[in-house]
Formats: structure tokens, C-alpha cells, sequence
């Protein structure tokens, strides 16, 4: 930051407008709110529809911030200021991690410092900057301390085998034992969701952005850790759909899988009644697994209405149109909705994902005129603000330790271990199949 800013402010506090730019560290050096000679373009106005920015090359843009001699965006120099301090303020709570580093941190302290001397009366701008920093510093630890516990819990990503023991014990618990009322386990799991959602933040999805961005360059993944949130509840999404396999699978009596199946089927329509859309996709999903979609005899005893209606909601045709229509109508419930009950989305995160992905890559950031593409990014950020309401969300439904320690901890069946339990339950019917059973349990003749 150029050392002629406080004086400047300073000397406007007293009599005159400021001369030079603020930021002009942290935007870089060539933010200087003047048109660089090496660019060899003239500074334009954005361009506005219906009162929103759409475009505008970034000297311009920077104009729009910094007061020079011939502009100037407010009369007063502590409306100014504030305008600073709630860009800042914002910027903090959004984007903590921009933080982390000494340098950004030291120049956010150096502002700060600047800013504060703006104020007559040396107190309110103060007191606001420093309980921003406050938080600042706790969201950084607070972050800082759950990355090393995950880190403590995170699974090594070896194949830990197959389960050689395909049939259970009598004594085996199964998620029936646990609960069998399907609207307190999708509550359980919306309790589980809503607890996952909450340690996403938006620089964990604008990672996306940037993660692809590297990956179009050839360059290496920098830093997995940033998207690690991302990453376990794209887990925690695998781990459910292959949990309701394994509860199906490894069920031996017909009518008892029959039994599981509907189970799961009614688990998953409570889920979408919540509007807990990721959990009644990995459901779904895992019910749509081979091993499972291969027990003919089973799904010939199970009544599939319900489940035919699940399935053209998560039709994927049309861009999973009926699905997105679902998540509008539960967006528009939340918004009026009196009950933290009716406030709950949680969309289906891998569609989410893709979204911001598509997003990204079918609009550039740029117009062909140079100026930025304005369009593009509020439509990511709206995304991204859509979510970050609905994760603020309090889960209302009473916490039931017993039933969440069963879907964290159950075991899971390897995709392995999934086709043995269903040939065991179901012979193979078709050549293919024979030759895949054959293979597996030549697979476990090796093996013992």
C-alpha cells in the first residue's frame, strides 16, 4: 500500500479530498483507479441492466471504487469509509481463508489502521473494526482446529476388502433393529446433512472454479485440504448409498429384503417430504446399484408406486428438470416458511457441483469487447448465496444419537462383497452373471 495514504485521508479528515487511491496494495499495483499505458485502452463506465452492473473493464470498475481529483464516490469521507468497512466486514465473514497468510493479514491490519484515523471521535469506526478482526481471527481458528480433527478421522483411501462373511449372524443388528419408523430416520439423516452443509464455506466452492481452472492449465492440485469439506460429504453421500445396499443385500429371507426395500422407499419419500434432496438421491442410488437391481424375485414382491414416483423425480432427462422444478417449489417454501421445519433445502450436492461447474466453463469471464462478464459471476454467486441460506438452517428434529452412531458407523459391503450377498440371495440367471459369480468366488478360493 502506498505510504502517501494516511496522510491523504488523514489531511481529508481535516480539509481536503483525498489524493490517492485505497487498496492499491491489496488490488495490485496496477490498481491505481488510472488506465495503464502498457494496456492501451480507455477507461469506460460499466454497463448497467436494470440497475445491475453486467459489464466493464476492470480500470473502470476500480474508477467506480477510488476517488481521484476529477471523481469521487461520496461526499463525505466517512461515508466512504463506511463503505470500506463494510466491504471489508463482508469480505472477512465470506472469504476468512484470504486471511490466513501474514501478508494478507498484516495488510487488512495496515487499512484498518488508516481507516481508524478517519474517525473523529476515534470510536465507533474502532470498535467495529476491531470486533471484525476478532472474528476474523476466531473463524480462522475455529477452522483451523476442525481441519485437524478431520484430519485425525480421515480415512486412508486403501480398498479395505471384502467382507468374507457375507451372510449375518442372528445377532447382527440391521437398521430395522435400530429404527423402523421411516420419517425419524430421514429426519436423522437431515440432522446428519444439515451438520455436513455446515462445514461448507463459499471458499470451498469457488475452489471448484479455480481447482478446474488449474486443471484446463495442466497444473498440479496446490491445496487438497481446501477442498476436503467438499470431498467428505461427497463421501458421506457414497457411504449412504452403499450402507442401503449392504442393509439390502445382506439380508437372507425374501420377504425380510422385501421388507427393507419398501423400508427404504418410504425412507426416501419422508426425506423429499423434509426437502432433503441429497439423502433421497444416495437412497435411490443405492437401491439402483446392481446388486440390488438385480434381486428380481425381491423387486417382484415390492410394491414399486412409490418408488416409480421417486425415480421420475430424480429423472435425469431434460437436465434433471423435475428434479430442479421439486427444488424450486422447496426454495419458495423456505423463503415464506414460519418453521425452521419448512426452511430446509438440501439439494442434491453433486448436481449443485456441476452447476457452479457448467456455469463457469460455458461463460467466459471476459465479453469479446475485453470488459468483464459481470452476468457470469452474479449468477455463480447467487448460487452460492442460495446455498449459504439454506445450511444456515437450524435442523429442528430431535437428535437421536442411537439412530445417527448406526448410520455412521454400520458396516458397508465393498461392491465385492455387495455381489456375493446377492448371488448367494439370488442365483446368477444369465451367462454374464455365472461368469461373474465364478470369477468372485475364485477370487475368494485365492484369497483363503
Amino acid at each position: 500500500m502506498a505510504e502517501p495514504l494516511c496522510n491523504a485521508a488523514v489531511k481529508k479528515c481535516k480539509e481536503t479530498m483525498p489524493q490517492t487511491p485505497i487498496f492499491s496494495s491489496m488490488l495490485g499495483s496496477s490498481c491505481s483507479g488510472q488506465v495503464q499505458p502498457d494496456m492501451g485502452e480507455r477507461c469506460v463506465d460499466p454497463v448497467y441492466q436494470d440497475g445491475n452492473i453486467v459489464s466493464g473493464s476492470l480500470e473502470a470498475l476500480i474508477e467506480r471504487l477510488v476517488p481521484t481529483m476529477d471523481y469521487y464516490p461520496d461526499a463525505k469521507l466517512k461515508s466512504f469509509a463506511a463503505k470500506i468497512i463494510q466491504l471489508l466486514k463482508e469480505w472477512t465473514e465470506t472469504f476468512p481463508y484470504d486471511f490466513q497468510d501474514e501478508k494478507s493479514m498484516k495488510e487488512l491490519k495496515e487499512i484498518a489502521h488508516r481507516i481508524t484515523q478517519c474517525d473523529e471521535e476515534n470510536g465507533t469506526v474502532k470498535k467495529i473494526i476491531s470486533q471484525m478482526t476478532q472474528n476474523l481471527l476466531m473463524a480462522l481458528s475455529a477452522r483451523s482446529q476442525y481441519q485437524e480433527i478431520k484430519e485425525k478421522f480421515r480415512q486412508p483411501a486403501t480398498d479395505k476388502g471384502t467382507i468374507l462373511k457375507t451372510k449375518p449372524q442372528s445377532t447382527q443388528k440391521d437398521i430395522l433393529s435400530v429404527c423402523c419408523d421411516p420419517l425419524i430416520l430421514a429426519q436423522q439423516l437431515t440432522h446428519i446433512e444439515l451438520e455436513r452443509v455446515s462445514n461448507i464455506y463459499p471458499e470451498d466452492l469457488m475452489q471448484i472454479v479455480s481447482h478446474m481452472d488449474s486443471l484446463d492449465n495442466h497444473k498440479c492440485r496446490g491445496d487438497v485440504t481446501k477442498t476436503y469439506n467438499l470431498e467428505a460429504y461427497d463421501n458421506w453421500f457414497n457411504c449412504l448409498s452403499m450402507l442401503v445396499a449392504t442393509e439390502i443385500c445382506r439380508v437372507v429371507k425374501k420377504k425380510q429384503r422385501t421388507r427393507m426395500v419398501e423400508f427404504f422407499i418410504d425412507v426416501a419419500r419422508e426425506c423429499f417430504n423434509i426437502g432433503n434432496f441429497n439423502s433421497m438421491m444416495a437412497i435411490i442410488s443405492g437401491m439402483n446399484l446392481s446388486p440390488v437391481a438385480r434381486l428380481k424375485k425381491t423387486w417382484s414382491k415390492v410394491k414399486t408406486a412409490k418408488f416409480d414416483v421417486l425415480e421420475h423425480h430424480m429423472d435425469p432427462s431434460s437436465n434433471f428438470c423435475n428434479y430442479r422444478t421439486a427444488l424450486q417449489g422447496a426454495a419458495q417454501r423456505s423463503q415464506t416458511a414460519n418453521s425452521n421445519r419448512e426452511k430446509i433445502v438440501i439439494p442434491v450436492f453433486n448436481l449443485f457441483i456441476k452447476d457452479i461447474y457448467f456455469l463457469h466453463k460455458i461463460h467466459t469471464n471476459r465479453l469479446p469487447n475485453g470488459q468483464i462478464n459481470f452476468k457470469k459471476f452474479w449468477e455463480i454467486s447467487r448460487q452460492i448465496h442460495d446455498f449459504l441460506t439454506w445450511k444456515q438452517v437450524e435442523c429442528p428434529f430431535e437428535k437421536d444419537k442411537k439412530i445417527q452412531s448406526y448410520l455412521l458407523t454400520a458396516p458397508i459391503y465393498s461392491e465385492e462383497a455387495l455381489f456375493i450377498a446377492s448371488f448367494e440371495s439370488e442365483g446368477p440367471e444369465n451367462h454374464m452373471e455365472k461368469d461373474s459369480w465364478k470369477t468372485l468366488r475364485t477370487t475368494l478360493l485365492n484369497r483363503a
